[in-house]
């Protein structure tokens, strides 16, 4: 054979898909596990049509699960996203929405048994430490797909995944806010740079002379945007403890605006060099904190939440995401305990996906 095949599911997860495998049946070398990951996904194209992936950076993750040895979780979950066109692998970050697979996913491939009608799967994200608690639907002991969860940004409705996020602050950096500043001026720009579930730096759409408002392609097409936020993104990197930030995804920058359709909040969310077509799941996490706690840039956006649990609408370019943050607030004082989605999740595929023996022999 000229080619190494390796199990995996194709899913999706939320608003990505990508290949789900175990991470016993991938390099244990984490160099030739990403040109392993490069070859399968076809980065180094910008439709990736040697590979898998689908063009963007919502079709071009991958995740491998393991069973965990952690003392609370039973599913450790690796995940690494693959660049499209640049032939990079970034194994800092986790992603929530791939998450969302996880556990179909573990089910699936025999990793856990099904617990009657609703099995929790207990998650540890490898990349961060979080653990989050994943409620699948297992009637009959089979993972069900159909059901009349909705989610933007898909079509159709499936079964609903409860997802319950924890221990989500400072999972990159140690602190939610870890440059000491809940605001930080860069190049005469306020920005909030945050640290939950993902490390983000957050700004006011206005303040880039932008409403907010605009669609995925308008802020794509927009390159004067790009060319000052990316400067600004690296130098939040270096602030946050994460240094040399340019070939990583990490931060991820945000944009917030008043809400414009009922909700809490209007938001843009960027991979970072391109934008997010809905809204990322931990993004969706970062930004609430944001715009819960006193002093940030996301302050008097949401002046009429004052109870918690609180029910976060974030807008976002394809509708709009509900986040469930449990929190505490006195005065300047800010703590986030958990939060909550209900996201949906669908098996597209299985199989084996190739790589070339000259990538990797399968050894």
């Amino acid at each position: 054979m000229t080619q190494t095949g390796i199990p995996f599911l194709f899913m999706r997860g939320g608003t990505s898909r990508g290949p789900y495998m175990r991470r016993d049946d991938l390099p244990k070398d984490q160099d030739t596990l990403a040109k392993v990951l490069i070859s399968m996904v076809g980065s180094g194209h910008p439709i990736n049509i040697d590979g898998i992936g689908g063009g963007t950076a919502v079709t071009t993750k991958t995740a491998m699960l393991s069973k965990s040895q952690d003392d609370w979780a039973v599913i450790d979950y690796f995940f690494a996203q693959v660049s499209v066109t640049d032939r990079l692998v970034d194994f800092k970050p986790t992603c929530g929405n791939i998450l969302v697979g996880v556990g179909p996913a573990a089910l699936e491939m025999g990793l856990i048994p099904p617990t009657g009608d609703t099995t929790e799967v207990k998650i540890r994200a490898v990349n961060t430490g979080a653990r989050i608690l994943a409620k699948v639907q297992t009637p009959g002991g089979a993972v069900n797909y159909d059901g009349n969860a909705q989610i933007d940004g898909v079509p159709g409705t499936a079964a609903p995944i409860e997802l319950m996020f924890m221990d989500v602050v400072g999972g990159a950096t140690g602190a939610m806010f870890p440059t000491g500043n809940r605001i930080d001026t860069i190049d005469g720009i306020g920005i909030t740079c945050i640290d939950v579930a993902m490390p983000m730096a957050i700004a006011r759409a206005e303040d880039f002379g932008l409403t907010g408002y605009e669609t995925a392609t308008e802020l794509d097409e927009n390159r004067d945007f790009y060319a000052r936020m990316e400067p600004i993104r690296r130098k939040a990197g270096e602030l946050m403890g994460l240094g040399d930030v340019s070939e990583s995804v990490m931060p991820k920058f945000g944009l917030l605006a008043p809400a414009k359709d009922g909700g809490t909040a209007a938001t843009r969310y960027f991979m970072p060099w391109n934008c997010h077509p809905a809204l990322a799941v931990t993004g969706s996490q970062c930004i609430s904190a944001c715009l819960l706690c006193p002093g940030t840039v996301g302050e008097g956006l949401a002046d009429n939440i004052t109870i918690s649990p609180a029910k976060m609408l974030l807008e976002h370019p394809m509708g709009i995401l509900e986040v469930m943050v449990d929190f505490t607030r006195d005065g300047q004082g800010f703590d986030l305990t958990s939060a909550g989605l209900v996201r949906t999740a669908r098996k597209l595929a299985a199989g084996e996906v190739f790589v070339p023996q000259s990538v990797w022999d399968g050894q």
